[in-house]
């Protein structure tokens, strides 16, 4: 299992807050830091290594983090540290440039030059998640990337939408992942950055294919998740809707070894699969759960699902029923 774990509570209260500076300067960089929950600091963090990228959650109340230039003469990895707030507040002041943000948005730092964030504004407690990675490994200029320190980034529609949802998938999943899965967790979320930041800054077009391609298909498979129960998704509805060609989609699907069409059906299967076999859904006819996914015909839906999983829809139901 790759992710490591972190909570507070396992020393007494006296001796938390020393803990979590200990931590924290393991995990990201030494700061000086600060609370008004220092007597009592109950804060978690799971943190997610993918070689030279790494993801971080962390759960916490108050707290101040100064980067002073003694701490960066003390070490400096030289990476940029991209908070993606999911709830709480904070605000951030760096390079001349000073915002407040809010769960639902993206803000960043440079740990090479002075920086001063505060978590909890004037909420109580606060989830974020936190990227380091090197500023190299981002395909975008450095003047551009400075333009975008202390910047709030909305997270809430197209590509920022895609990354929010990510970040958070990929959270949520941290202890399933093992080392064979690092390289696309850190070539992904490279790539959703790089996409979202280039966009801020008109420069997406500067990304190198392999990026926006990446980048594009995780949004479309994105985009088809979220619409699977839509009788009408199709691969060309789908293109329409990220103002592609129908053949452009089929290009990208066939450089991951995948057809658009066989995509959506495999995941309207899987969900559907998911139903069948939940006990609380046992009230709910076969058909309802075939609907509820995109399946308009029972016939077919009962001649895929057989051809997929080896049994019938009714036979799946009844082999997790249990007593």
């Amino acid at each position: 299992m790759l992710v490591q774990e972190f909570r507070t509570e396992v020393v007494p209260p006296a001796e938390r807050w020393d803990l979590w500076q200990d931590v924290s300067a393991r995990t990201h960089v030494p700061n000086v830091l600060r609370s008004e929950r220092s007597d009592d600091f109950r804060a978690t963090m799971r943190v997610l290594p993918l070689g030279d990228v790494q993801i971080a959650e962390l759960d916490m109340p108050h707290l101040d983090t100064v980067r002073t230039p003694r701490s960066i003469r003390r070490f400096d990895p030289e990476v940029l540290q991209i908070d993606c707030q999911l709830a709480g507040d904070g605000g951030l002041a760096q390079d001349g440039t000073e915002a407040a943000f809010e769960a639902g948005h993206l803000i960043m730092a440079d740990s090479s030059l002075p920086y001063d964030a505060r978590i909890n504004r004037t909420s109580q407690r606060s989830t974020t998640v936190i990227v380091s990675m090197p500023r190299a490994r981002l395909p975008l200029p450095p003047r551009a990337l400075r333009r975008l320190l202390a910047v709030p980034v909305r997270l809430d529609h197209g590509m920022g939408g895609s990354l929010h949802r990510w970040i958070v998938d990929v959270t949520r999943r941290a202890d399933e992942f093992t080392d064979a899965d690092v390289p696309v967790l850190a070539s992904v979320t490279t790539d959703l950055l790089a996409s979202v930041l280039g966009g801020c800054v008109d420069l997406e077009d500067t990304l190198p294919p392999e990026s926006r391609r990446r980048a594009l298909h995780t949004r479309i498979l994105d985009f088809i998740d979220r619409n699977l129960g839509d009788p009408s998704l199709s691969p060309a509805t789908v293109a329409g809707a990220h103002g592609i060609s129908v053949r452009h989609l089929h290009q990208l699907f066939a450089a991951e070894g995948e057809a658009p069409a066989a995509w959506i059906r495999h995941r309207r299967l899987e969900r559907c699969r998911r139903d069948l076999a939940d006990p609380r859904l046992r009230g709910r006819s076969v058909q309802a759960i075939a609907a509820r996914w995109g399946f308009t015909d029972a016939a077919t839906f009962s001649r895929v699902f057989r051809r997929a999983y080896g049994m019938t829809p009714t036979d799946h139901r009844h082999h997790h029923a249990g007593p």
